[in-house]
C-alpha cells in the first residue's frame, strides 16, 4: 500500500510502500514515555521503499535490553516520525499518527501488553464525544 505522511508543521514529509498486515501497537514503557500516550502504533517499511524529504532530528535511546534505537522527530514541531535500530537496521517503523492514511491501517497485533495501561483494553466503556466536550 502506498502511503504518505508529514510532521505537524510540514517541514518533513515522506512517501512509503508498506504492507498493512504488519501494522502494530506497542505498549512498552519506552513508547508510552516518548509518545506521551498510552501506546504507539507503528507501520514497518524497508529503507528501499521509503523516501524522506527534510531532515529530522534523531534521539538515540537505549532500551532495557541494551538495544539502541534511533528515534526521528521534527526539530520544529516535535512530531514523531519513525524509529529504527541504530546499527544495521533492516527496516524502520513509521509512526502511524503522521501517516495520512492512518484510518485505513488498523493494527493487526499488539506487543508488550504486560506494560499496557489498564484502560486501553476497556475504551468502549469510556464516554465518547465528537469534540472536546462531554455532554
Amino acid at each position: 500500500m502506498k502511503i504518505d505522511g508529514k510532521c505537524h508543521c510540514g517541514a518533513i514529509s515522506y512517501e512509503a510502500e508498506i504492507n498493512p498486515n504488519y501494522v502494530i501497537i506497542c505498549h512498552c514503557t519506552d513508547c508510552q514515555t516518548i509518545s506521551g500516550g498510552p501506546y504507539r502504533a507503528n507501520a514497518p517499511v524497508t529503507f528501499e521503499k521509503f523516501q524522506l524529504v527534510g531532515t529530522p532530528k534523531i534521539y538515540v535511546k537505549t532500551a532495557e535490553s541494551g538495544n539502541r534505537m534511533a528515534i526521528a522527530f521534527c526539530g520544529e514541531c516535535g512530531s514523531a516520525l519513525y524509529s529504527h535500530r541504530e546499527t544495521n537496521p533492516p527496516f524502520l517503523n513509521l509512526r502511524l499518527g503522521a501517516v495520512k492514511q492512518r484510518a485505513e491501517l488498523p493494527p493487526k497485533a499488539q506487543y508488550f501488553c504486560r506494560s499496557a495501561m489498564p484502560c486501553v483494553f476497556g475504551l468502549d466503556a469510556i464516554p465518547k464525544s465528537q469534540d472536546s466536550t462531554l455532554a
